[in-house]
């Protein structure tokens, strides 16, 4: 009896370990042109690295505050408005349509751009001034697709479940309010978790934008690190790698999460 033919998926499957010798040989490759690069009389490369790591370090935690601020507003937004999209109410529904679709098929940049500049640098609020920081502003702009991705994802939880879930919770004579929060939504966050998880990451390796509009994040302390070194070229390899490395040890963990998650809560149709 022959033995079933392989299905292409499990031809190969990538490991955890497989991003981790990925990352080396990458940073690998670029030690032996840095080096080349260095001019005696200059510190080493490496010795400059340790100088600089504590700034770059605080400026990556930066990232991770921002990126945590945005996907916990847009979670909360986004979660209103794709509720919004399963409204019995029309006027609800395509509003709420409407808003999600705009912003997730907008340009991160744009809204990063359109938050920045749109937004004034103060509110007042019965007399008392509020500033908005260049930070917080960042994370609005940030948050905008976030909000749009969850509420696709929270419309989609919804959808998928069997439509006999909303009939047997009817016939027990349970409001539609009800059978949101007690029945539907529980369910749901199984099979949201995973995609959640994956924008989460997405976002994370995005807050990069937020250098173009001056927030002082990794990229940016990144950038004046090199210039206060007189811009040398063999610093670039070192200093990039070690920010790539950063943003890979904080996000690869997450996916292979996400993985495992999306093994464990796959739903057989």
């Amino acid at each position: 009896m022959m033995a079933p033919r392989p299905r292409p998926n499990d031809r190969f499957q990538l490991q955890s370990w497989h991003g981790y010798v990925l990352a080396a040989i990458c940073v690998a490759a670029g030690v032996p042109a840095a080096f080349a690069a260095t001019d005696p009389g200059q510190a080493g490369m490496f010795e400059t690295l340790l100088r600089w790591m504590p700034l770059l370090l605080k400026g990556f935690i930066f990232n991770i505050v921002i990126s945590i601020s945005a996907m916990a507003v847009g979670t909360l937004v986004g979660a209103a408005l794709g509720l919004g999209q399963i409204s019995l109410n029309p006027f609800v529904q395509k509003i709420a349509w409407i808003v999600t679709q705009f912003f997730r098929n907008a340009p991160w940049l744009v809204l990063l751009f359109f938050a920045m500049f749109l937004l004034p640098f103060e509110v007042k609020v019965f007399g008392l001034t509020i500033p908005l920081p260049d930070w917080l502003k960042a994370i609005l702009g940030l948050s905008l697709p976030v909000m749009a991705n969850v509420s696709e994802i929270v419309r989609g939880a919804i959808q998928s479940l069997p439509s006999g879930q909303w009939e047997a919770a009817e016939s027990l004579a349970f409001s539609r309010t009800q059978v949101l929060w007690r029945i539907i939504l529980p369910q749901c966050v199984k099979r949201m978790l995973p995609p959640w998880m994956n924008l989460y990451s997405i976002l994370t390796m995005a807050t990069v934008l937020a250098s173009i509009v001056g927030v002082s994040e990794v990229m940016t302390l990144t950038g004046q690190a090199l210039a206060a070194e007189g811009g040398r070229s063999d610093l670039l390899i070192p200093f990039y790698s070690f920010v790539l490395l950063l943003f890979f040890a904080y996000c690869y963990p997450i996916a292979r999460w996400t993985v495992r998650l999306e093994k464990k809560f796959s739903v057989i149709t």
